[in-house]
C-alpha cells in the first residue's frame, strides 16, 4: 500500500488521480475494511458491498461518476508525467511558423477571384497533437521498424503543407496552388485533402470522407499483424495513428469497429480525437459532454483512455481542490459553456465559472483576469500531449483513445471558438497583423496591408528552428507524411492453372463457384498463393468456400480456444494465428477496411498482396460505395468480387438482396474495372488478366508498378451449362468488353431477317435459347455476342471520343463497340440481369437499330423464371423485343411481334409456374 508521501496509482475506473487525499488515515481504515472483507468473505461479498456504497451514495447526492467514465481531468497526473525531452522552446517557435503558414496558404486561395475554399481553424487546434508527435513519435519509412502510418484529420492538411514546405519538401508557389491542381500546370498545385491518387508520393491515406478514417486505419493496424502473423513481414515496430476531430465521431463509422480493435488487442494502435468542442455549425454536445460520451464508448468496448483536458496551469488550482469543488465544477459544466468560455474575457470567466461557490473563488484570488483568459485546455501544452502519447506507445494489450481538448481555431482571435470558424477562409489585414503578434513572428506592417497576399514565413535553413525540425525528423526516419511504390517483384502464374476452367463442363456450374475453383488453384501456386487474402463478411460457406477452412484456415490472432462444434467434420471451422482467411463477420464495412488495408500493401509495406473480397452482390457499391471509393483513392488493388449478383437470380430474397444496379454504380468509379463474364473460361481470362494489370510488375514501362485500378466481378449463383472454350477466341475482344460467341449459320443462298443479340452474365443462356426460337419458329437467324463488360465498352467509347475532340487534326478513332458491329446486318437487342440502364451506356455508338431488356424496379422474391418473366427478360421476352424492332425495320410482318406477345405470355407470370430450377439457395 502507498504511503502518504508516495504518489498515487492512476486509477482509471471513475475516480479522480489529481485529488490531494485529506485524511490518509481515514482513508487507510476503509481500504484496510474492503481487504478484510475480501480476506474473510471473499471477492463476490466485496462485489456486494461496493455497489451498496456506490448506490447509497447516489441516493445521497454524492457525484460518483459512472464506472465506464472518470472525471473532468487529466487521465495523467502532474507527478505521473515524463521528463519532456525535447527543446520546447524551439519547438513552440516550429509550430508558430506552421501555424502562420498553414493560415496564409489558405486565406490566399479565397482572394477574389479564386476563392476555392479550405479550412483554416481544424489544424490551428491541432497543431500541438501533430507536432509533438512529429518530433517525437511518427517514425518514418527509413526508420529500421518499417515507419509508422499516420491518418491525417483531413481538414487538417493545410498544416502538413505548412510543414512540407519548412522541411524544404514543397516550395511557396506550389502552396499558392493550395487547391488549384491542373490550373497552374502539373505538380504545381496542392489537393485540398489527403488523396492519394492526386498526390501519389505525398499522402498515404485518404481521410477526408469523415467516419472512414477511424475504421480503415483499425483494419490497417489489425493487417499489419496479419501480415506479421503469417511471416510476411515484420510489423512489429509499426505503429498507426489515427487523428480524428470529436464532431466526426458522430459517424457511424468512427465506431463501428472499435470492438474488433479491442477484441484482437491492437496495442499497435492510437486513436487521437482532438476535442475542440465543436462541428461543422456549432458545438459538437452543447448541452453535453462529448469527451465523456467518447471515453465512455471506448472504455466499454475495452480500449485504455486517455483524457488531456488541462494545461499545466490548471494543475496549481486542482492542487488546491481538497474537497472537489473545481472538479465538480468541471464535472458539471457543458460543452457549450466551455466553447463560451474560450471566447469570453477573463471577468466573465472569473464571474461565472468560479464565481458561484467561494471555494472556487478563493483559488483564482491572486490570478488576473488575463492569467483566467489563458488558461488553457490540454491539447495545446506539449508536456500533456507528450505525457499522453509516450503512454499510449508504452500500453500494452489494448488500443489507446487520446481525447485531447483544444480550442477551434485556436491562436487566430477572429476564429477563436467561433460557431462559424468552419466556414471562415480568410483574413483580413487586421486579423493577420494580430495573429503574427500572437505568434511573435518577424514580418513588417507593410508586408501585412495586402491581405490577399501575405508572406510564407521560413527562418532559414541555418537557423536552429529549421536545424532541430530536420534533426529531429532524420532521428526518426524520414519525411511524413509521404507514399513509397516499391513492392516485391512477383512471378504470376502460367497457363496451367486456368486450362481447367477451359475446359468446359457437362454438369451445370454457377460461374460463383468457378471463380471459386481458380480461386482455391491459385492459392496453392508456390510464387504467389500465399499472397491471395481472401475476405468475406461471414458468407464462406455461401460461396462455397468453407473447403478452404482446414487447410487455409481463418485468421485469428489468439487461435481457436474451443473445440468446434463441427470439428469431427472433414470441413470443419478452424482458426488460426497464422490463418489465411480474413472472415469479417456480419460487417461489410469492416470487409472493405480489410481489402482496402491489403490491396495498399504494396505501396504501404512494398509487399504485394492480391485480395479476393467476395459478397453478395447487392452490399457492395450500394453499401459500401464510400469505401470503394477510398480504395481507388488510396490506390488499392485486388478483386472485389459480387457473388449472387443479378436481379432475378438470387431467388427467395427479396426486395433488399436483388441486384439489378451495382454495375452502374461501378461505372461511376474511375478505378472500377467490372466485368460481367458468362462461361467459366470467361471468368479465367479476366482473372489472369486483372493479375497481369495489376500485378504485373515490369511489363510496362509506363506503369512499372502495375496499373492502379481494381476488378469488380459479377458472377452468379445459378447453375448454368459451361462451355468449352471456343475455337480462334478473340481473348483481346472478351478483355475489351465483348465477342462473337455464335454467328447463326443459314443455309447458302437463305436471305433471312437477322438479329443481334447482345448478352452478359445470366442473360447469355437466355439469347441462347432465344437465337433457336427464332430460328424454328420464325425464320430468323440471330447471332449471340457475349458482352463481358458494359462499363468497359463505355470507357472506351468515350476515350475515343475526348482523344477525337483533342486531336480533331488527326483520324478519328472508333469506339470498339462500334468497330465491332459495324459489318453486322440486323438491329441490336441488349440484355442482362441489371436494369436497362446498364445496357444503354452503349447504345449511342452502336450503329444499328437498337433496343434494350433489364430488370428496372424493385427486387422481388419468386422462382428465377417467375422474375424473369415479371421483367420482360427471358428468353420468349427477348424473342418478342427482336420481332418488335424487326417490324419497325419491315423486316417481318408488324402482326408477327404482336401474335409472339400474346402466345408467350410473357406479362403474365404465372405462365411459367411450373418450371422448375436448380441451384437457388443463397
Amino acid at each position: 500500500m502507498a504511503s502518504g508521501h508516495e504518489p498515487p496509482a492512476i486509477i482509471t475506473e471513475g475516480m479522480p488521480t489529481q485529488l490531494p487525499d485529506i485524511d490518509p488515515d481515514e482513508t487507510r481504515e476503509w481500504v484496510e475494511s474492503l481487504d478484510a472483507v475480501l480476506d474473510e468473505r471473499g471477492k463476490a461479498r466485496a462485489r456486494y458491498l461496493m455497489l451498496k456504497l456506490i448506490e447509497r451514495a447516489r441516493e445521497r447526492q454524492v457525484g460518483v461518476p459512472a464506472l465506464r467514465s472518470t472525471d473532468y481531468i487529466n487521465s495523467i497526473p502532474p507527478e505521473r508525467e515524463p521528463w519532456f525531452p525535447g527543446d520546447e522552446h524551439i519547438e513552440r517557435r516550429i509550430r508558430a511558423f506552421i501555424r502562420w503558414n498553414a493560415a496564409v496558404m489558405v486565406s490566399k486561395a479565397n482572394r477574389k477571384g479564386l476563392e476555392v475554399g479550405g479550412h483554416i481553424a481544424t489544424y490551428q487546434s491541432a497543431a500541438s497533437l501533430y507536432e509533438v508527435g512529429f518530433n517525437h513519435f511518427f517514425r518514418g519509412k527509413d526508420h529500421p521498424g518499417g515507419g509508422d502510418q499516420i491518418f491525417i484529420q483531413g481538414h487538417a492538411s493545410p498544416g502538413m503543407y505548412a510543414r512540407a514546405f519548412l522541411e524544404g519538401r514543397l516550395t511557396a508557389d506550389q502552396l499558392d496552388g493550395f487547391r488549384q491542381e491542373v490550373s497552374r500546370g502539373p505538380h504545381q498545385g496542392l489537393s485540398s485533402y489527403p488523396h492519394p491518387r492526386l498526390m501519389p508520393d505525398f499522402w498515404e491515406y485518404p481521410t477526408v470522407s469523415m467516419g472512414l478514417a477511424a475504421l480503415d486505419s483499425i483494419y490497417q493496424a489489425r493487417f499489419n499483424r496479419y501480415l506479421h502473423h503469417r511471416g510476411i513481414k515484420d510489423t512489429s515496430q509499426q505503429h498507426v495513428w489515427t487523428f480524428l476531430g470529436d464532431g466526426e465521431m458522430g459517424e457511424p463509422e468512427s465506431l463501428g469497429a472499435i470492438g474488433l480493435a479491442a477484441r484482437e488487442e491492437l496495442d499497435n494502435l492510437t486513436f487521437v480525437i482532438n476535442c475542440n468542442l465543436q462541428q461543422l455549425d456549432g458545438p459538437v454536445r452543447g448541452n453535453g459532454k462529448v469527451i465523456q460520451e467518447l471515453e465512455a464508448f471506448f472504455r466499454g468496448a475495452g480500449w485504455n483512455v486517455i483524457k488531456v483536458i488541462w494545461g499545466r496551469e490548471w494543475d496549481a488550482l486542482l492542487a488546491q481542490d481538497h474537497d472537489g469543488a473545481l472538479v465538480n465544477k468541471m464535472n458539471t459544466t457543458p460543452d457549450g459553456q466551455f466553447q463560451t468560455y474560450s471566447v469570453e474575457s477573463g471577468d466573465y470567466i472569473r464571474n461565472n465559472f468560479f464565481g458561484g461557490d467561494q471555494r472556487l473563488q478563493a483559488m483564482v484570488r491572486n490570478l488576473s483576469d488575463d492569467d483566467l483568459r489563458k488558461l488553457p485546455r490540454g491539447g495545446h501544452d506539449y508536456r500533456k500531449v507528450y505525457a499522453a502519447f509516450k503512454s499510449a506507445t508504452e500500453h500494452v494489450g489494448q488500443p489507446t483513445v487520446i481525447l485531447a481538448q483544444t480550442i477551434k481555431g485556436w491562436t487566430i482571435e477572429a476564429l477563436e471558438g467561433r460557431n462559424a470558424t468552419h466556414q471562415m477562409k480568410k483574413l483580413t489585414s487586421d486579423d493577420l497583423k494580430t495573429f503574427r503578434d500572437r505568434l511573435y513572428l518577424p514580418i513588417e506592417d507593410k508586408d501585412l496591408e495586402d491581405a490577399y497576399n501575405p508572406p510564407y514565413f521560413h527562418p532559414g535553413k541555418d537557423s536552429p528552428e529549421y536545424q532541430y525540425m530536420m534533426e529531429r525528423r532524420s532521428q526518426l526516419g524520414g519525411f511524413l507524411p509521404e507514399r513509397r511504390v516499391k513492392p516485391k517483384t512477383l512471378k504470376l502464374p502460367g497457363d496451367d492453372v486456368y486450362k481447367p476452367l477451359s475446359k468446359g463442363n457437362h454438369q451445370p456450374v454457377a460461374t460463383t463457384m468457378a471463380l471459386v475453383r481458380l480461386f482455391r488453384d491459385l492459392m496453392k501456386d508456390p510464387e504467389i498463393g500465399h499472397r491471395i487474402v481472401p475476405i468475406a463478411p461471414d458468407e464462406y460457406r455461401t460461396f462455397g468456400m468453407d473447403s478452404m477452412f482446414p487447410t487455409a484456415k481463418i485468421y485469428s490472432p489468439h487461435g481457436q480456444q474451443y473445440e468446434a462444434v463441427d470439428r469431427n467434420l472433414l470441413l470443419s471451422y478452424k482458426e488460426s494465428p497464422q490463418g489465411q482467411l480474413l472472415h469479417e463477420g456480419i460487417s461489410e464495412a469492416g470487409a472493405m477496411g480489410s481489402m482496402i488495408a491489403a490491396g495498399t500493401a504494396y505501396a504501404t509495406h512494398g509487399e504485394p498482396m492480391i485480395p479476393f473480397y467476395i459478397f453478395y452482390s447487392m452490399f457492395g457499391f450500394q453499401r459500401t460505395g464510400d469505401s470503394l471509393w477510398a480504395l481507388g483513392d488510396q490506390l488499392g488493388r485486388g478483386f472485389v468480387i459480387g457473388a449472387t449478383a443479378g436481379r432475378t437470380t438470387l431467388t427467395g430474397e427479396g426486395l433488399q438482396h436483388a441486384d439489378g444496379h451495382s454495375p452502374l454504380l461501378a461505372s461511376s468509379n474511375p478505378a472500377a474495372v467490372h466485368y460481367d463474364p458468362a462461361f467459366a473460361y470467361e471468368v479465367a481470362y479476366i482473372v489472369k488478366d486483372g493479375l497481369r494489370r495489376m500485378y504485373g510488375y515490369g511489363l510496362d514501362n509506363d506503369k512499372p508498378y502495375g496499373e492502379d485500378v481494381f476488378y469488380y466481378l459479377t458472377v452468379y449463383n445459378e447453375p448454368v451449362a459451361q462451355p468449352a472454350e471456343p475455337e480462334n477466341l478473340d481473348v483481346a475482344a472478351l478483355l475489351k468488353g465483348m465477342y462473337r460467341f455464335e454467328e447463326y449459320q443459314t443455309a447458302s443462298g437463305d436471305d433471312v431477317p437477322r438479329v443481334q443479340l447482345l448478352g452478359s452474365g445470366v442473360a447469355l443462356p437466355w439469347i441462347r435459347k432465344a437465337q433457336q426460337i427464332l430460328a424454328e419458329e420464325y425464320s430468323v437467324a440471330a447471332d449471340i455476342w457475349s458482352v463481358t463488360s458494359w462499363n468497359e465498352l463505355r470507357r472506351d467509347a468515350v476515350a475515343a471520343e475526348e482523344h477525337n475532340l483533342l486531336h480533331p487534326d488527326e483520324p478519328e478513332q472508333v469506339p470498339f463497340v462500334t468497330e465491332q458491329l459495324k459489318d453486322t446486318k440486323g438491329p441490336v437487342v441488349a440484355v442482362s440481369d441489371f436494369m436497362r440502364a446498364v445496357q444503354d451506356q452503349i447504345s449511342r455508338w452502336v450503329p444499328n437499330d437498337y433496343t434494350s431488356l433489364g430488370t428496372d424496379g424493385w427486387g422481388l422474391a419468386d422462382t428465377r423464371a417467375a422474375a424473369r418473366r415479371h421483367f420482360q427478360v427471358d428468353a420468349e421476352s427477348v424473342v418478342v423485343a427482336a420481332l418488335q424492332i424487326l417490324a419497325k425495320r419491315g423486316d417481318v410482318k408488324p402482326e408477327v411481334a404482336a401474335e409472339a406477345a400474346r402466345k408467350y405470355r410473357i406479362d403474365d407470370p404465372t405462365a411459367v409456374a411450373g418450371v422448375k430450377q436448380e441451384g437457388a439457395g443463397a
